[in-house]
């Protein structure tokens, strides 16, 4: 069995982590950090909004793994409107464009897995 060295984050998460760094002179270190997973896993990008200064940041760590980790993003925001998420048509366009290079996109339609069983206890109890 071979292992894959993973990271799992939660894009706020990801991104007060960086902007810590970044005030504290260590962006780099983390920038690195991040770096070396394999496959890093950001979860729920869009939920909450990014200024532009964070934006910046994102884009290095995206910019720095293209083409040479995979990433995996998770949101259900449509590319044409990661505008708004990031303030910045530039940074948003630049993102999108090394995120969607060589990118498998998976769509997911339907009710949300987290609220399944509520829903079906709800339909049990009418």
């Amino acid at each position: 069995m071979r292992w894959v060295l993973t990271n799992f984050i939660k894009c706020h998460d990801l991104i007060m982590q960086l902007k810590k760094a970044k005030l504290e002179n260590r962006l780099e270190d983390r920038l690195k950090h991040f770096n070396k997973y394999k496959l890093l896993i950001i979860d729920e990008l869009g939920y909450l909004p990014i200024d532009k200064e964070d934006s910046k940041l994102f884009f290095q760590l995206i910019d720095r793994r293209y083409e040479n980790k995979s990433t995996i993003i998770t949101t259900n925001i449509n590319f044409g409107e990661w505008d708004d998420i990031f303030g910045d048509p530039v940074i948003a366009n630049a993102i999108v464009d090394r995120i969607l290079h060589h990118a498998k996109v998976v769509t997911i339609n339907g009710k949300s897995y987290r609220l399944k069983d509520h829903l079906i206890k709800k339909e049990n109890n009418d």
